[in-house]
């Protein structure tokens, strides 16, 4: 998979888990995917000072990407 074709993929995945997101006031953006591994996002809106936006982060968002781009290794939040 080429490097564009994940980045369509973590598009993908971002939609499928951004109206979770938007119904509790939150959103969520790509920021970047670095080596084809590492996807980094930002939690937006409500989500910024949830109590269980890390929760969110790994069983939602990381568990989604993956889904659609199993070389992804880990998702990280940038502030």
């Amino acid at each position: 998979m080429t490097s564009e074709e994940i980045k369509i993929n973590v598009e993908k995945a971002l939609e499928e888990i951004r109206p979770f997101l938007e119904s509790d006031g939150g959103n969520i953006s790509l920021v970047s995917i670095d080596d084809d591994k590492l996807v980094k996002v930002r939690l937006e809106g409500a989500c910024v000072g949830c109590s269980v936006n890390q929760m969110t982060l790994k069983s939602g968002v990381e568990m989604t990407i993956k889904k659609y781009a199993p070389q992804i290794e880990q998702v990280i939040n940038i502030a």
